[in-house]
């Protein structure tokens, strides 16, 4: 094996097409899946390569030091893409703490276990760390988020996202470790947990539930497709710039209610439905604290420096998602009932 690389949270939403991409692409490679398996870790996502001869999963949590150092002095990586964390903004409202242990002093563990690990020799050596949009706060109705804009965040998670930028980029600084950065818009597509936004609506369209919309529904947000996404840490993966940082969007601005009538209309469609159906289960409800207005990110230096694009409009990326979730109803409802968590015990536990 040329490359070890642990992914970490590698069977949620991103991470699991993250470990699809490197385990297809690159059989050379020894990927290691280290995931917790909370509620939003299901490795049914990952069903197609659990037997593949480079992947290599194991359960295990960020907070627990023991764990990680295990982990590290086994298989030695040469890498690590860390994607674990947790994600959603009202839940961070109702816990923040929870936000904090994951996302602040789990990433310093692995930071800490990486250094450790290296002990000083970086030769062929990464730490990329993957963050998002929100650390930088809320923009006006014009303008962009660049690799340069100044930190603001205005939610738990996002300040704990932006505490771990921060963490990332002082060890760099402190202890020469190679690392790089990249902030990512909202992303959607197949296998995403169904409490955000794209996934929650299909699923309550499919069952004939009210579609809940925060505020005036014009809050607004840049959409970027799972597997452009990974498409894109490849990339900076492989040849990023040691030290920088990279935003990741779909140059795909859309207003929260101008993306649930859409989504209202393609199904209306994929359901046989009368038009207009499903935008009759629109409800506005009472805004959340600390909504950011607008998100917007400038891509162009991870276009112009690797050439990178979104491959597919939002129409398509969003046809397929629907497709997929409609013809994945079984999996659908293992995450709604909470049968998902049962498959680690069957797969990897009873034998």
């Amino acid at each position: 094996m040329a490359t070890t690389i642990i992914i970490t949270g590698g069977a949620g939403f991103i991470g699991s097409h993250v470990v699809r991409l490197f385990v297809k692409k690159y059989p050379d490679y020894k990927i290691i899946n280290l995931d917790a398996l909370t509620y939003a870790g299901n490795l049914e996502n990952l069903g197609d390569i659990e037997r593949a001869s480079n992947y290599i999963f194991e359960k295990g949590n960020i907070l627990d030091t023991d764990v990680i150092a295990n982990i590290f002095h086994r298989y030695q990586p040469d890498a690590i893409i860390h994607l674990a964390a947790e994600s959603h903004v009202d839940r961070s409202i109702l816990s923040p703490m929870d936000f904090v242990y994951t996302n602040v002093i789990g990433t310093v563990n692995l930071l800490n276990a990486a250094k450790e690990c290296w002990n000083g020799n970086f030769t062929n050596k990464l730490f990329y760390h993957i963050s998002t949009d929100e650390v930088f706060g809320s923009l006006g109705e014009k303008g962009f988020f660049t690799e340069t804009t100044a930190y603001a965040p205005n939610s738990p998670y996002s300040a704990s996202k932006a505490s771990s930028d921060h963490f990332v980029r002082a060890y760099a600084e402190t202890y020469n470790i190679p690392v790089v950065v990249s902030n990512c818009s909202n992303n959607y597509g197949p296998n995403q947990f169904p409490e955000k936004l794209i996934p929650l609506f299909i699923n309550n369209i499919v069952n004939e539930k009210p579609l809940p919309v925060y505020g005036d529904g014009l809050y607004t947000r840049d959409w970027l497709y799972v597997k452009d996404h990974a498409k894109a840490i490849d990339l900076i993966f492989h040849k990023g710039k040691k030290g920088d940082t990279y935003n990741i969007g779909g140059f795909n601005e859309w207003k929260n209610i101008d993306l649930v009538k859409l989504l209202c209309k393609l199904m209306d469609s994929k359901l046989y439905r009368k038009p207009g159906t499903n935008e009759k289960l629109i409800t506005y409800i009472k805004d959340r604290p600390g909504h950011d207005r607008r998100y917007a990110i400038d891509a162009s230096k991870i276009n112009r420096e690797l050439n990178w694009n979104p491959s597919v409009t939002f129409e398509q990326g969003l046809n397929e998602t629907i497709d997929w979730y409609l013809e994945n109803k079984d999996w659908l409802q293992h995450v709604t009932s909470g049968d998902y968590l049962k498959y680690y015990e069957l797969q990897y536990v009873i034998k």
